[in-house]
């Protein structure tokens, strides 16, 4: 039995609201009132004989046949997305839109002027760019590109390394007027850090095949990478610091690295996407042009 337009529609429809987890969201995904996917997640339970969701006011759960059927819903979303991006790809000049989110402060310092670059390069690929330090759900929010300083395998995403950022420890010349400058992993545990919070409290140094653990404790803390050095070139502590962000004033003097010969770990920097998403030329021409500018952008900060 051949199956009518309108009903293709609605398992589109209904694979968006399992996705996004009610019916106001799908609404807001696919474009359309709240009112119109009642409509469609409706008529598809009547054409059916079953009932795929049971609803309370603020929340659902699929049923038995809904798990079922939202699979299958969900392989025609995919076929549909896959068709769109094989026409996308055989176009000469890539365009459409890419939305994309990373922390705040490698966006500002260095993924910003990147895609300010990129831009330039492909003014018809439209970005919609959002700065946040937190996590946000790529799958609900329709996001084509995630910066993270983890890969998340067990999110069922994809994910590539962009770089690996080197770190350094660093403390303003404020500081160090009332602090001994620490010259042992040892002495480290004795001074004031400005703690990141998305990180871990437990430093890990090594010189040679000799490792050391330094718990770091502070008076201040955040949760935000441009604060935690803003505070650091204040005088407030010791802080562990992406070479990219230390380096000019590490140069103009409000910073100064300390123990330098011993290595820290670096942070490495992954593009997260959804299942597929790299398949658009659009997608793969991003990711190529930031990996390839990470790559001169460690060239300009080692100069």
């Amino acid at each position: 039995m051949d199956t009518p337009f309108e009903q293709l529609k609605s398992m589109v429809v209904f694979a968006q609201i399992v996705e996004q987890g009610s019916l106001s969201a799908a609404a807001k995904q696919v474009g359309v009132s709240r009112a119109v996917v009642s409509y469609h997640l409706k008529k598809l339970e009547t054409q059916l004989g079953l009932k795929l969701l049971n609803r309370s006011t603020r929340s659902f759960t699929l049923t038995e046949a809904g798990q079922e059927y939202y699979v299958r819903c969900r392989n025609i979303t995919e076929q549909a997305e896959a068709a769109n991006r094989d026409i996308e790809n055989l176009k000469q000049e890539p365009e459409g839109l890419l939305k994309i989110t990373c922390p705040v402060n490698i966006g500002l310092q260095t993924i910003v002027p990147a895609l300010n670059r990129f831009h330039r390069l492909y003014p018809k690929i439209a970005l919609d760019v959002m700065l946040t330090d937190e996590v946000v759900n790529i799958i609900q929010e329709g996001i084509d590109l995630a910066i993270r300083g983890a890969p998340l395998p067990s999110s069922g995403l994809q994910a590539t390394r962009l770089s690996t950022l080197p770190t350094c420890l660093c403390a303003s010349p404020e500081y160090f007027q009332h602090h001994p400058r620490p010259t042992t992993p040892a002495q480290l545990s004795r001074h004031n850090w400005v703690i990141y919070k998305l990180t871990n409290d437990t430093l890990e140094l090594s010189k040679g095949s000799r490792r050391y653990s330094v718990r770091m404790n502070g008076s201040i803390s955040t949760n935000n990478a441009a604060a935690r050095t803003a505070f650091v070139e204040g005088g407030h502590g010791l802080g562990r610091i992406p070479l990219y962000d230390a380096m000019p004033r590490i140069k103009q003097g409000t910073l100064e690295p300390v123990l330098e010969d011993y290595d820290l770990p670096a942070i490495d920097i992954y593009g997260v996407f959804p299942p597929g998403g790299s398949q658009a030329k659009k997608l793969r021409l991003l990711i190529d042009y930031l990996k390839d500018d990470f790559a001169q952008s460690q060239l300009r900060v080692s100069e």
